[in-house]
């Protein structure tokens, strides 16, 4: 009797400790994350090895993109480098593959070759993508991204783009969006710790 006693008051303790785990607030990715996530607009683009990419381009995979430009003197190579960095965490938190997009807002300067150069430095999982404004900004504009054109003429500028980074799923549509920190007298960049803690509890939450 008394070990039939015991064994219920285990059974209780456990159903309970079940119950309370479960009420317990889960955390919660730092992101910005779509609910439901968003489709892109179809797109046709440039890949730096001199593909046409389209919407089918970004399914099956989880892809980061971001803007910048290989004349970039600051965000845009720090932003790489630290992609490059977090990677293989990246990649261990997924069975599916993990894919960086660079996608150029310099396309007056930014040709194929010079996207391929600068992107297989980083490695095999970035890709370069380029293409002319009047296809480029509505892709841009459509992640919820910016980016400055320069004048007409102006052959030694600048441009001003968004320091964001958005996570496209499987799917291939947009699921988040990791803001930039913006601090007095420091470039605007992602935290990436940040980036590799919320990536792997949206891709545990995926379905």
């Amino acid at each position: 009797m008394q070990k039939l006693l015991v064994s219920v008051v285990a059974i209780i303790a456990l159903v309970a400790g079940v119950v309370i785990f479960n009420s317990l607030p889960k955390p919660q990715p730092q992101a910005l994350v779509y609910n439901p996530p968003r489709a892109l607009e179809p797109f046709m683009l440039e890949g730096h090895n001199g593909s046409q990419l389209t919407n089918a381009d970004l399914t099956g995979q989880w892809t980061l993109l971001f803007t910048g430009y290989t004349s970039c003197p600051d965000i845009c190579p720090t932003t790489m480098a630290d992609l490059r960095k977090i990677m293989p965490q990246l990649t261990s938190f997924t069975e599916r593959d993990v894919r960086v997009w660079m996608i150029s807002v310099d396309p007056k300067r930014d040709t194929l070759q010079k996207l391929a150069d600068y992107n297989t430095y980083f490695g095999k999982e970035f890709m370069g993508v380029r293409a002319e404004h009047k296809n480029l900004y509505p892709f841009v504009n459509g992640l919820g991204l910016m980016y400055s054109i320069p004048s007409e003429g102006e052959t030694d500028y600048l441009v001003n783009h968004s320091s964001a980074i958005v996570l496209v799923n499987p799917d291939g549509e947009r699921h988040a969006i990791f803001k930039a920190s913006h601090e007095a007298g420091q470039l605007p960049t992602v935290d990436m710790e940040q980036l590799v803690q919320d990536f792997q509890l949206i891709t545990q939450q995926y379905n």
